[in-house]
């Protein structure tokens, strides 16, 4: 779930991913990222920048991927967004009850949030799906039918594990496992494991989730998206 920032909490300097980064590097900045994300789950410089850290080579790989077919040509061709400011969000509302976008805008009502907004600039395919990742994380919670308590969130994160096998993924269930155990002790552990593995298989046996082209499926049933897309729970 994308929460509201609350204003600023990162040092002044936001920092970026040198050219040619090493994976110390890439792990040194994820860590600091997360440190703020823990806090400002939707912050629109540092989601984007623990994904490109984390994930670039899964980026790359998918990037390739998608330009063997029509429909991913079309979508890097085009680099549609689901950012806040491009979506009429009244609109959506007004769409039938169960259909995608009535239910995705009951979401951020439900939730008290606003879709994600990042100023990170989009200079290639990586940046890209990197964005587009941090957009479609809401629209996972509403196919998946994952919950937003915390519980549910790490669900998805190993659900889009298992589903695309993002690195930044594994990195957020390994920080939040450990923050977990040191807050709750090991009571009830061996069930949370139960749950994340059950999700992680789930991803594995679903649909590629990024590469579909939600922009011109506002008006299907959730429903019938989540039949088709996603693997039974």
């Amino acid at each position: 779930m994308q929460q509201p920032s609350p204003g600023p909490q990162e040092p002044t300097a936001i920092p970026s991913l040198p050219e040619g980064a090493s994976l110390a590097t890439r792990l040194r900045l994820g860590v600091r990222a997360l440190n703020v994300l823990k806090n400002d789950a939707g912050h629109p410089i540092y989601g984007p920048l623990l994904n490109v850290c984390m994930d670039s080579d899964v980026y790359r790989g998918l990037a390739r991927a998608w330009r063997d077919s029509e429909p991913g040509r079309r979508l890097l061709a085009d680099r549609p967004t689901l950012q806040g400011r491009e979506l009429d969000l009244d609109a959506l509302a007004r769409l039938p009850e169960g259909t995608l976008g009535h239910e995705f805008v009951r979401y951020f009502r439900a939730n008290g949030i606003q879709p994600f907004v990042t100023s990170f600039p989009v200079e290639n395919d990586v940046d890209y799906l990197g964005k587009r990742y941090r957009e479609t994380h809401d629209l996972f919670h509403v196919i998946t039918g994952y919950s937003t308590d915390e519980l549910g969130e790490m669900e998805l994160q190993a659900f889009v594990f298992g589903n695309l096998g993002v690195p930044s993924a594994a990195l957020v269930l390994v920080f939040s496992t450990a923050l977990r155990v040191r807050r709750d002790g090991v009571r009830g552990f061996g069930a949370y494991l139960g749950r994340l593995r059950a999700a992680y298989r789930r991803g594995r046996r679903s649909r590629e989730l990024l590469s579909v082209a939600y922009e011109r499926l506002w008006d299907q049933p959730v429903a019938v998206l989540s039949a088709h897309l996603c693997a039974p729970g």
